[in-house]
């Protein structure tokens, strides 16, 4: 049986892999993830799921699978990143509110021999027009600087939204575990 690798130090895709009961490794994938000249949100988070599943199965000689995963925000056809403090995360709060937020989440799970399986998840959230007060209040509760968008929807973010349309719900946290399901059966994982 092959041995499963998140290429990915993530606490939150460990935590959502976790809820699918297999045993897996932990790696981290050494990735530029600088974005190219003129790339797309969604180029970019397809582009960086690969290259991160690649990257952790090119180090392995065993039967071993890769899971790389990306995700980029994106408004107005600009990448949103991590904010990494609170001035940031409360500026991309305010230009985000009222509007319709695009998050690109990819996956890729790839195999020392060059096999691999990509999918591409799209969520779109609709932001409440939120005053400065909820902003404020939010980001110093909740501390989402390490999150795309500077929220976490699985806790106190999902306060922020008029609603959020995709079809998978684990995708905004940042690993889509229907589309991880349908790449694990496909690398000839059992699920359940």
């Amino acid at each position: 049986m092959a041995r499963l690798i998140l290429a990915s130090t993530s606490v939150y895709r460990r935590e959502l892999l976790g809820r699918l009961r297999l045993a897996f490794d932990v790696a981290r994938p050494e990735v530029d993830e600088t974005p190219l000249a003129n790339e797309s949100p969604r180029d970019l988070a397809v582009r960086l799921a690969r290259a991160k599943a690649c990257a952790v199965a090119a180090q392995q000689t065993d039967d071993v699978w890769a899971l790389g995963s990306d995700q980029v925000a994106e408004l107005e056809g600009q990448p949103l990143g991590k904010p990494g403090g609170r001035d940031a995360a409360i500026a991309q709060l305010q230009a985000m509110r009222g509007h319709h937020v695009h998050f690109h989440t990819a996956l890729c799970l790839a195999h020392p021999d060059g096999r691999s399986f990509a999918e591409l998840d799209f969520t779109e959230v609709h932001f409440r027009a939120l005053d400065a007060a909820e902003i404020t209040r939010y980001v110093d509760a909740e501390q989402p600087f390490d999150c795309a968008g500077s929220f976490k929807s699985e806790g106190l973010g999902i306060t922020l939204f008029e609603r959020i349309d995709n079809q998978d719900p684990t995708a905004l946290v940042g690993l889509p575990l229907i589309a991880t399901c349908r790449l694990l059966r496909q690398a000839g994982f059992a699920l359940p």
